[in-house]
C-alpha cells in the first residue's frame, strides 16, 4: 500500500486543508502484508472522522491500512473538523467541500474510479451520519454508504448534546433541521419516494452506546420507509475497540466483487 498524506487548497473552504489518502500497491515482497489492485483506477472508499477527530484518526486507532491491503481499495479520509458535515451557517461550507469538491480534487491527483459501482463511504459518529447523508442525497454516485454508531437524528444532537452556540454556528436555528437536507429521516423518505438507485445502506451501534436510541430509530424509520438496510447491533460502547472491530466487518459487507473493472 501506498499512503500520502495529502495538503491542497480548497476553493470551498477559503483554505488549506489535509487529507490521508490510502492506494492500493501490488506487492510480493513486503514483510507481513501483501498488496492486490484491481486495476488502472481504483475502488474508492471514502471515510469520514468524528466530532472529536481528524482526518488521522482512523489510521491512528485502527490498522484500516492493513485491512484494505488485499481489497484493492483507496481509502480517503479527508477532515471537516466539527462541522457535521454541513454548510455551516456561521462558519465554512463543508457539505458542499466533502460531496462536491473533495471527490473531484481526489480524483485529479490520484488514480481513483468513477464509476458508482466503485464508489463507496463509511464513516463513525459524526461520520457516519456524514456517510449517510451522502449515501442518501447522492445515491446516483455511491453504491454504499455505511454508519458505525452514526449520531443519526441530527435535530436531537443539536438539541440535546451540542452547546446552543455551536448548533447555531453549524445550522442555524435548530427548527430549521427537520425536513431539511441535514435531517436523514427526511431523506430516507425522499430517497424511497424517488426512482434514484438505491444504495446498500449499512447501520451498527453498540447497546450500550448513548447514540443507540437515535440509531433504533433511524433503522426502524428506513424499513418502514422500504428502504434495505443491514443493521447490527452488539454490547459495546462510543470507543475506537468498537469502531476498529466493526470497519473490518464493513469491508467485508461493501460490494466490491461488483466494483472490479
Amino acid at each position: 500500500m501506498a499512503f500520502i498524506d495529502c495538503h491542497f487548497f480548497s476553493e470551498t473552504l477559503g483554505l488549506s486543508t489535509a487529507m490521508y489518502v490510502i492506494l492500493p500497491q501490488k506487492t510480493t515482497g513486503q514483510i507481513g502484508m501483501k498488496g492486490h489492485v484491481t486495476g488502472d483506477k481504483h475502488p474508492v472508499l471514502f471515510l469520514l472522522h468524528g466530532m472529536s477527530d481528524d482526518h488521522t484518526i482512523w489510521l491512528r486507532r485502527t490498522s484500516i491500512e492493513r485491512y484494505v491491503a488485499n481489497l484493492g481499495i483507496a481509502v480517503v479520509m479527508p477532515s471537516v473538523h466539527r462541522s457535521f458535515y454541513a454548510d455551516m451557517a456561521h462558519g465554512p461550507k463543508y457539505w458542499t467541500f466533502v460531496s462536491e469538491e473533495l471527490p473531484r480534487i481526489a480524483r485529479s491527483f490520484f488514480p481513483l474510479a468513477e464509476e458508482r459501482e466503485r464508489t463507496f463511504v463509511a464513516g463513525l459518529s459524526m461520520g457516519g451520519y456524514g456517510a449517510l447523508k451522502l449515501g442518501l442525497t447522492h445515491p446516483e454516485r455511491y453504491a454504499a454508504a455505511a454508519s458505525l454508531s452514526g449520531a443519526t437524528d441530527v435535530f436531537e444532537f443539536a438539541t440535546k448534546r451540542a452547546s446552543s452556540t455551536e448548533a447555531v454556528n453549524i445550522f442555524g436555528s435548530t427548527g430549521l433541521i427537520p425536513g431539511s437536507g441535514n435531517d436523514l429521516f427526511h431523506l430516507a423518505d425522499q430517497l424511497a419516494a424517488s426512482d434514484q438507485p438505491r444504495p446498500k445502506l449499512y447501520q451498527c451501534c453498540g447497546t450500550e452506546d448513548y447514540l443507540h436510541g437515535a440509531n433504533a430509530r433511524f433503522r426502524d424509520h428506513c424499513r418502514s420507509a422500504g428502504l434495505e438496510l443491514t443493521y447490527e447491533e452488539e454490547p459495546g460502547t462510543h470507543e475506537w475497540g468498537y469502531w476498529d472491530k466493526k470497519i473490518q466487518r464493513v469491508l467485508e459487507w461493501l460490494p466490491l466483487n461488483e466494483a472490479k473493472g
